[in-house]
């Protein structure tokens, strides 16, 4: 069973940065995608970042590119996104999700499962 527990969330500086860790606690963490979202209040939940199964594959949202790095380890059924030079845009409540799928896919309804939540506020 595919549980994802998000941490690593908090108060940081603009151009700080932050490292946010997605493990998950099922056997097939490694077969599948994994995704980054995030949600600012009284937004709509928006695509941040992507990997595929292996980690040969990503893609980013236009404005976090080059700034955010998504990875994983498969050997510790853990993703990451490494934020860095990060804006006070970019607070939000931050969503790491699992797709059964081996492609990459943006949309939240294509997502499986879902962690909490971590928040991240950034500071001016």
């Amino acid at each position: 069973q595919v549980q994802l527990i998000e941490s690593g969330g908090g108060l940081v500086q603009a151009v700080g940065s932050l490292r946010l860790s997605c493990a998950d606690s099922g056997r097939t963490f490694a077969m599948w995608l994994m995704g980054w979202f995030r949600q600012a209040p009284g937004k709509e939940r928006e695509f941040v970042a992507a990997i595929n199964w292996s980690g040969g594959s990503t893609l980013y949202e236009p404005s976090v590119q080059d700034r955010f790095t998504i990875s994983r380890e498969n050997g510790k059924n853990t993703a990451y996104l490494q934020m860095d030079s990060v804006k006070p845009e970019d607070t939000a409540v931050y969503y790491c999700a699992l797709a059964r799928v081996r492609e990459i896919r943006v949309l939240p309804d294509e997502y499986d499962y879902w962690g909490q939540g971590t928040q991240v506020t950034v500071s001016s």
